[in-house]
């Protein structure tokens, strides 16, 4: 495969890895807002967002896959899991490998849900909120096509609907953050019958 060939594939799954990874925030808040209609019930909401999850995970590997085999980068195979580690824009690369640790730790303990428990995939999950962002700001920086308008306007779209819906989730959120503390109790007290 040619240098010029493994750079678009490289380029082009990690435009793609951008957007599934944004929907995979989207459908992960959608799914915690528990939105549903007739036409589009919950469990449609998890799967497509479980997915889309193992999906963005086939395009994050292709565009790690082919970064990595591309001989311009030289980057070897110890950059994709030792953060900051390449002296190919170390910063920006580094950022991309702590971006991807967090994604594998997301899908590793979703699909290890029943193993590990519920408080442990939730506490992990919360690193979502940090792994997209993170995974934003290394292809604003390491991209070759970051500064193009057309990749402006991808990365544009994928802030706007990530910031629309947690916007969305947080004025959806009880006034009262230990209400669903007392509901909880209040269940567990009258399945108890005590």
């Amino acid at each position: 495969m040619s240098s010029q060939a493994l750079w678009f594939a490289t380029r082009a799954a990690g435009a793609v890895s951008l957007l599934l990874l944004t929907a995979v925030v989207v459908m992960g808040q959608l799914a915690r807002l528990r939105v549903q209609s007739a036409g589009w019930p919950r469990f449609l909401t998890v799967d497509l967002h479980r997915n889309l999850a193992l999906l963005s995970l086939v395009f994050l590997a292709i565009h790690i896959v082919t970064a990595v085999v591309d001989p311009f980068t030289s980057l070897g195979v110890a950059p994709v899991v030792l953060p900051f580690g390449s002296s190919y824009r170390r910063f920006w690369l580094g950022l991309g490998t702590v971006a991807f640790e967090l994604i594998v730790a997301l899908i590793a303990t979703s699909l290890l849900r029943a193993r590990v428990g519920f408080r442990v995939w939730r506490a992990i999950h919360w690193l979502a909120y940090a792994a997209w962002p993170i995974a934003v700001v290394h292809g604003l920086g390491t991209g070759t096509d970051s500064t193009s308008a057309w990749m402006l306007g991808v990365t544009g779209v994928c802030v706007a609907a990530v910031a629309v819906v947690t916007l969305w989730r947080l004025l959806s959120a009880p006034l009262d953050p230990l209400r669903n503390v007392r509901r909880f109790a209040a269940q567990r007290h009258r399945v108890s019958g005590s």
